[in-house]
């Protein structure tokens, strides 16, 4: 029976995405993997690989999940490493994961969310988001937030799912976006909403200049972007200036 909540009781897209995480994370790396063919694994070094030449000491993991990014951004050698997560599954599964890779010096997993950032301005050199940009409930006012933790000079750099324009992959893509993702998200995870939630809201996302141009709306300069897999997901890219 499907549930339903009291009447006066009406729920935002920020509690079902974390009701939503929280269901799923027992087999969280499990669909990952499955669902990308281990692809995913690529793509973080790439986002870690695109933020190395700014060498930053202090990183905020947004979206941290079970901390696959903040545990691939040690390879830059930071001093301290924070992941906020919505989901207090998924983060108990990042500090086992933190545990078992003897990171726990380095790395802090805590519940929070991009919009209402537990920490004052100008504190980190960077700040990192894999596949959670698109669940912001205020993508603006969230960015803008990251801004706010940012130091001058800091950067943010965002992976997050595409939507591939060119022939034949948009449609093959497509294709296996409504059929197959949904069904082997069901098959999987047991939770029948969480993956019909991802082709949804990666069709909804802004991506590619129209995300490029809502992250300088939200102060960042020198934004740009790079498709990965054929646009499948992209990197995007930003800087702050806070001397303006």
């Amino acid at each position: 029976m499907k549930h339903h909540p009291p009447i006066g009781e009406v729920k935002g897209k920020k509690e079902e995405i974390e009701e939503m995480f929280d269901a799923i994370a027992p087999r969280y790396d499990l669909l990952n993997m499955v669902l990308s063919g281990g692809v995913d694994r690529s793509w973080r070094r790439k986002a870690i690989n695109w933020l190395a030449e700014h060498e930053p000491q202090r990183i905020l993991d947004i979206a941290t999940g079970t901390a696959d990014l903040a545990i691939e951004s040690m390879r830059l050698q930071p001093e301290k490493v924070i992941g906020i997560d919505i989901a207090e599954e998924m983060l108990k599964r990042g500090r086992v994961k933190i545990s078992n890779n003897d990171m726990a010096e380095y790395i802090t997993l805590q519940k929070g969310d991009a919009e209402k950032l537990p920490f004052s301005d100008s504190q980190f050199d960077a700040a990192i988001v894999a596949f959670g940009v698109r669940n912001f409930e205020n993508l603006g006012k969230g960015l803008s937030n990251v801004f706010r933790v940012l130091k001058h000079n800091g950067t943010l750099v965002i992976l997050e799912f595409s939507q591939p324009g060119k022939f034949p992959i948009k449609h093959l893509y497509n294709f296996y976006s409504k059929t197959f993702l949904p069904l082997i998200g069901r098959l999987v995870s047991k939770n029948s909403g969480a993956y019909d939630y991802l082709p949804e809201s990666i069709a909804a996302f802004p991506h590619g200049d129209d995300f490029l141009q809502i992250m300088s709306e939200a102060g960042y300069t020198d934004v740009q972007q790079k498709q990965l897999t054929f646009g499948i997901a992209s990197l995007y890219k930003g800087r702050v200036n806070k001397k303006r």
